[in-house]
């Protein structure tokens, strides 16, 4: 396991969670602070109040579908998720959430997770350690290239060390 990814509580939700559940259309005006404020409150009304940073959404199929708004991810990073877990990710969601640099994992065995659970996520080699039960899923690693914009921060301050390494390549 990678020593620097510490353990979070496992806020664990089903199938087809969509983007309107996670940024609300009736504060999408507002900043992204007041979306975040109101994230997944018709699922669970407690969750926006009691995630903590280095805490980790649990999916099940299907998570993030419906409309491509960036806020669904950004107000999940805003409350300091630290991943997203699910058995599959609809494509736009999962992308805009490793381009703001929240990691997401497929993950074929994520119903094992119970809310609660105490998990630490590696979402370079795609493994689970679910310290709660003792239990290590096995899941789909993140590839290097999008493992290296992760760690950067995600798609901007990627891009912008790179262009940097390069100008700096040319002088």
């Amino acid at each position: 396991m990678n020593g620097d990814m510490k353990a979070g509580r496992a806020w664990v939700f089903g199938d087809n969670v969509d983007t309107d559940v996670l940024a609300p259309g009736q504060y999408m005006k507002l900043g992204i602070e007041e979306i975040a404020r109101h994230c997944l409150e018709s699922v669970d009304p407690t969750f926006a109040g009691g995630v903590r940073t280095g805490d980790v959404v649990v999916g099940c199929r299907n998570f993030g579908t419906g409309s491509s708004r960036e806020q669904a991810p950004q107000a999940l990073k805003q409350l300091g998720v630290a991943a997203l877990v699910a058995e599959s990710f609809a494509g736009l969601f999962y992308r805009n959430a490793l381009n703001l640099g929240l990691p997401a994992v497929v993950c074929a065995q994520a119903r094992r997770i119970r809310a609660g659970d105490q998990v630490r996520v590696d979402a370079e080699s795609g493994r689970i350690e679910n310290l709660s039960t003792g239990e290590l899923l096995s899941c789909e690693s993140i590839p290097a290239h999008l493992m290296q914009m992760l760690r950067d921060g995600g798609l901007v301050p990627h891009l912008e060390r790179r262009l940097a390494r390069e100008r700096e390549s040319h002088r």
